[in-house]
């Protein structure tokens, strides 16, 4: 699965803004979020094929929203990478158990973000389940 839209759920527009730069600099398409809901708007409207989600917002925080879209059978297959500043051992486990597939600490290492996307677009699509009667 090649990523080519990327959506950034954070409520720090210097975090939005050097997110961006990092990714539209490398080819990417990306689109903003600055909250847990109107993320889950943008997601359904957009599509986007990767999200890069903050966890302490206002309202749902990250990891609300990722295991509300790790839950949502329209919206589950699109993969997570939770960004924060919550750096403990617990949280990463945490964001990872809430349907993140990767979490990095803020500030985020370009270099770490970028390998991450790419491990996570060249990961072999799902395979449709059969069900038999």
């Amino acid at each position: 699965m090649a990523i080519h839209k990327i959506l950034i759920v954070d409520d720090s527009p210097t975090e939005r803004f050097y997110l961006t730069d990092i990714l539209v600099k490398h080819g990417y398409a990306v689109s903003t979020a600055v909250n847990g809901e109107e993320a889950l708007e943008r997601i359904r409207a957009e599509r986007p094929e990767l999200i890069l989600m903050d966890v302490v917002m206002p309202g749902a925080n990250g990891f609300q929203v990722t295991r509300a879209i790790a839950r949502d059978p329209e919206l589950a297959k699109v993969p997570v990478i939770i960004c924060s500043s919550k750096s403990q051992e617990t949280d990463r486990i945490w964001g990872m158990r809430q349907g993140a597939r990767d979490y990095l600490v803020k500030p985020v290492n370009p270099q770490q973000l970028l390998a991450s996307i790419a491990a996570i677009g060249a990961e072999p699509a799902a395979m449709p389940v059969r069900v038999s009667a």
